[in-house]
């Protein structure tokens, strides 16, 4: 019923019927397309998953209620129909919740009304209110004083307030509540309504128009509940994020070098590292590199790389790093020091494999003696050229049972070599190429005149990063440059 409050404004004109049609037509296309997205949606624990296929569902939601919306405005004003008593029960009016066709939209099973004649003391409700509440028509519909009894007890002085707003100054309705029907289900109305004036400007009755807004504010409530599983998993993931760089750079400083190793012997060993962190801070891996000098004078030279990322990686670097230093300074070789470490991933609470390079450097006879667990072999710089050194035999770590043999070689170096020792992450770009690809060393060797120039091992070093670094790298690597030094 429209209130005389309004009545000196300029009436609008009513839509075009071909107008409306247009409007029903992309809504119900936008709906069949959002719907689409939902069950393409995946249903699983991911809160990112959750989050978008909540959103699917209140849009899903939304859309049906514009269309409902759309298709009273095309209709008119809807027909009463009259209903039999035994028309009162089923699904529908059991639970207040539309079936088939009904669920999706249909005003005539969401929307009520009703209108209290303050005058005469007469109330009117309309049948779908009956149906909403949950309440028999034969019941007969409540009062204004009888009304808040349906009404939740929180939600109680909120109905006061409105209905009492609306008596008294003449305000507009406009607020939501939740109801407790007879069968005990709890259903969520919006009220919207006006006071409706005498012709003395006295307030003669109220009417409202009641919205069941229970399945929409569950949407939005998905919605909330989601995007907050959706935060608290980002600040898991950033936490350990910080953890695993903060552990990384515990055991892995930025630079290393330049070191001065084995100054008292003839061929002293000049030194650097560098770790290349991943453009992704989610991806930090498991690389690392060590410079070790051990009680004999010699020098150990290794890198390596576990699979996985993140806090697991980092903690087994540092784990498998300390054994190395161990089992090095203990005087074992670097073939039986490989199948030391391959037992130790075999015995790991958290099985992974890795690939690793261990040199060892003997200064009294420029001697270099090094294995690899399937790694990218040194690559010798000597005379303005380089080359990769023949890789002896040697599996992943943690791929075979313990025994596995990792076969050494030798290889006598002269003073000014220069070894480069890499993971396999040297490459720019978004996608990792391993460093045994072709082009991938072939980079690295086309080094070979600037490293002759070097003034440093950390020199070269930095020419690699220069090369090979970058803010799009896909993973994290590391690189070390030794260079042998003339007789001391």
């Amino acid at each position: 019923m429209p209130s005389p409050l309004f009545a000196e404004r300029p009436s609008q004109q009513p839509p075009q019927r071909g107008q409306v049609d247009a409007l029903i037509s992309q809504t119900r296309r936008l709906r069949g397309e959002v719907d689409a997205v939902r069950r393409d949606a995946a249903a699983d624990d991911d809160p990112r998953a959750r989050w978008q296929r909540a959103l699917c569902d209140l849009a899903v939601h939304q859309l049906d209620d514009l269309n409902a919306h759309l298709g009273q405005l095309k209709e008119g004003v809807p027909q009463q129909p009259s209903r039999r008593p035994d028309e009162e029960s089923g699904p529908g009016a059991r639970d207040g919740r539309p079936l088939g066709e009904e669920a999706t939209g249909s005003l005539l099973t969401r929307v009520g009304s009703a209108e209290w004649n303050l005058l005469t003391d007469e109330v009117s409700w309309s049948d779908e209110l009956y149906r909403i509440v949950g309440r028999s028509p034969g019941a007969g519909p409540m009062s204004l004083d009888e009304l808040p009894t349906l009404v939740f007890v929180e939600d109680q002085p909120l109905l006061t307030r409105l209905v009492t707003d609306c008596l008294v100054d003449g305000k507009p309705i406009d607020g939501e509540f939740r109801v407790v029907r007879a069968d005990g289900r709890v259903r969520t109305l919006h009220m919207a309504g006006e006071p409706v004036l005498d012709g003395e400007g006295r307030t003669a009755s109220m009417w409202a128009v009641f919205r069941d807004v229970s399945e929409l504010r569950r949407s939005e409530r998905a919605v909330r509940e989601s995007r907050e599983s959706l935060r608290l998993r980002h600040e898991q993931d950033r936490a350990q994020q910080r953890l695993a760089v903060e552990l990384q750079e515990a055991v892995l400083p930025a630079w290393r070098g330049p070191l001065r190793l084995a100054g008292d012997g003839p061929a002293p060993l000049d030194a650097a590292g560098h770790h290349l962190a991943s453009g992704d801070a989610g991806r930090m891996g498991g690389d690392w590199y060590d410079v070790l000098e051990l009680p004999d004078g010699s020098v150990l030279l290794s890198v390596g790389d576990l699979t996985g990322h993140g806090v697991s990686a980092t903690s087994q670097t540092a784990m498998l790093l300390g054994a190395l230093r161990g089992l090095a300074l203990a005087g074992i070789r670097p073939g039986a020091l490989l199948g030391h470490l391959n037992q130790l991933m075999e015995a790991a609470a958290q099985p992974a494999l890795g690939s690793a390079l261990c040199c060892h450097y003997d200064p009294a006879t420029r001697t270099l003696t090094w294995a690899q667990a399937g790694h990218p072999a040194p690559l010798l710089f000597r005379d303005g050229t380089g080359r990769a050194l023949d890789r002896p035999e040697g599996v992943l770590l943690g791929a075979t049972a313990s025994g596995a043999a990792y076969e050494e070689a030798r290889v006598p170096l002269l003073p000014g070599d220069l070894l480069l020792l890499h993971t396999d992450g040297l490459t720019r770009g978004e996608a990792a190429v391993g460093a045994d690809a072709p082009g991938a060393a072939e980079r690295l060797l086309a080094l070979a005149p600037r490293m002759a120039r070097a003034r440093d091992a950390r020199d070269c070093v930095r020419m690699v990063v220069e090369e090979t670094g970058g803010p799009e790298r896909a993973d994290d690597a590391c690189v070390v440059a030794a260079r042998v030094g003339d007789t001391a």
